[in-house]
């Protein structure tokens, strides 16, 4: 996989971990995200959108044609879907952080299980 794409935004980044967990409709994919991060990122719905639409081109997401599942849903909202290549940009992304981290404790600036502040 070539990293050109990276860095990824937070945002692209956040989405694709939250759509990592299974399919989603863009509210669910917001919430996902305030409740991953414990609200530390809160993305607007104009971010969300035109993230998706970005990652739509890139094949990174695909839109779903029918509801997952057996949810009965608003049939106007959207479902959202990783696609491999996303998948493949998101690994990318998770260990080009992992390296940063790895410098990081190397210089002393954060510990093994130091959280986040």
């Amino acid at each position: 996989m070539s990293d050109k794409h990276l860095p990824l935004t937070e945002a692209a980044f956040e989405i694709l971990l939250a759509l990592s967990g299974g399919d989603r409709h863009g509210y669910a994919i917001l919430h996902a995200i305030a409740d991953r991060t414990a609200g530390r990122v809160k993305l607007h719905p104009g971010t969300l959108y035109r993230a998706l639409s970005r990652m739509l081109e890139h094949g990174w997401l695909e839109e779903l044609e029918e509801t997952p599942g057996d949810q009965r849903d608003d049939e106007r909202r959207r479902y959202y879907r990783v696609t491999k290549v996303g998948r493949e940009v998101a690994r990318a992304e998770a260990h080009r952080l992992a390296s940063q981290v790895q410098a990081a404790r190397a210089h002393l600036l954060v510990g093994d299980l130091e959280a986040p502040q």
